[in-house]
């Protein structure tokens, strides 16, 4: 069975409650319209509860931009996975580059936070990625298999199964650079036939692996022409709309 593309728009640290409620009911009627593909939007937490009501039950996903893995307790400043299951939000972005590289998140605190949403019943969209200095020194594989190894560890094969992976290469998140549509496939192959290894292939092939990192309007219908590229993480493209639902309706 072929796997259905997933469209993700992450807004990161942006938009008011109002503004996301605006964009998010926007792109609501865009995705209602795509019967083949997924779409999902991860507004910041203050937004979360209202863009969750105001999408109700369309076919947009709400994901949240990280998660805890603990369901209460001493933990200033995170969310649990319980309380974004009280929100009725079903997925949540965990090991973004950005949570690794500034707030120094390490791969096990991104296992802890896998596991956490997987036992509350929330589905992980599992971020790995390389810089640009780790890529010239060819380690990207390495790195990659490490990340993944790592953030999955302690998963059965049933949980894997239930994950979404986002390859963003760190070099071009937010740079306007953007791996070449070979590039982008070799590492989703790499990263797919990784997963059979490590499972099975039945698990691997059910596993929607994503791109992020600069996808936009004039680059995601090559990227998603890949066999093995599953979907996209959009950043800045996701808060206008004329560009996200012009990647949602991707060629």
């Amino acid at each position: 069975m072929p796997r259905r593309p997933l469209i993700a728009g992450n807004w990161k640290m942006h938009l008011s409650v109002a503004q996301a409620v605006e964009l998010a009911e926007k792109v609501a009627e865009v995705a209602a319209g795509c019967n083949d593909r997924d779409v999902v939007i991860a507004p910041p937490f203050t937004a979360l509860d209202a863009v969750s009501k105001a999408v109700g039950k369309t076919s947009t996903f709400i994901a949240s931009q990280n998660v805890a893995w603990e369901k209460e307790g001493a933990f200033t400043g995170e969310i649990s996975p319980t309380m974004l299951v009280d929100l009725g939000v079903p997925m949540a972005i965990i090991g973004h580059s950005e949570r690794r590289q500034i707030f120094q998140e390490s791969d096990k605190m991104v296992n802890l936070r896998v596991k956490g949403a997987l036992a509350n019943g929330i589905v992980p969209i599992l971020c790995i990625g390389e810089t640009l200095g780790q890529r010239e020194a060819d380690m990207t594989f390495k790195v990659l298999e490490s990340q993944l190894a790592e953030g999955l560890e302690g998963c059965t094969s049933e949980m894997v199964g239930d994950i979404v992976v986002a390859y963003e290469p760190v070099w071009a998140i937010g740079t306007g650079k953007t791996a070449s549509k070979e590039q982008a496939q070799e590492v989703h192959a790499y990263l797919r036939q990784f997963l059979e290894e490590k499972y099975r292939k039945d698990i691997a092939q059910k596993i929607r692996i994503l791109y992020g990192g600069s996808v936009k309007p004039d680059n995601v219908d090559s990227l998603m022409a890949q066999p093995d590229i599953d979907g996209a993480l959009v950043g800045g493209a996701a808060l206008k709309f004329e560009s996200f639902a012009r990647i949602i309706n991707f060629i």
